[in-house]
């Protein structure tokens, strides 16, 4: 696999706020915690993707699976970006708006 996931924090609400770590070769995603250590990116620079700050905006849902597909993807571009760079992805930063249906607040 060219990713791997886990649960950054929970919402005020309780629900998950997930994070992906996308990188050739796979690296665990960052730490939260208190005194964690900076992730171990081997050297590479980080690019951080996040989407439904403002859960209204739905077409950043469609955005970032686009962006996941490429990034997960076989293609050249895609495996080339893998090895130079981990990008962090948060593809719902306010899952309490989304679930809830608000516009623009949780």
């Amino acid at each position: 696999g060219t990713f791997s996931r886990a649960t950054l924090c929970r919402s005020l609400a309780g629900n998950a706020v997930e994070v992906l770590c996308i990188s050739d070769p796979p690296l665990p995603p960052p730490s939260i915690a208190p005194n964690a250590p900076p992730p171990d990116t081997g050297g590479k620079e980080c690019i951080l993707l996040t989407s439904r700050v403002h859960p209204g905006e739905t077409q950043a849902s469609w955005s970032m699976q686009g962006a996941l597909d490429f990034l997960t993807s076989d293609t050249p571009e895609a495996k080339r970006l893998r090895s130079r760079f981990v990008v962090y992805v948060v593809p719902m930063l306010n899952p309490d708006g989304v679930i809830d249906g608000h516009y623009r607040c949780s």
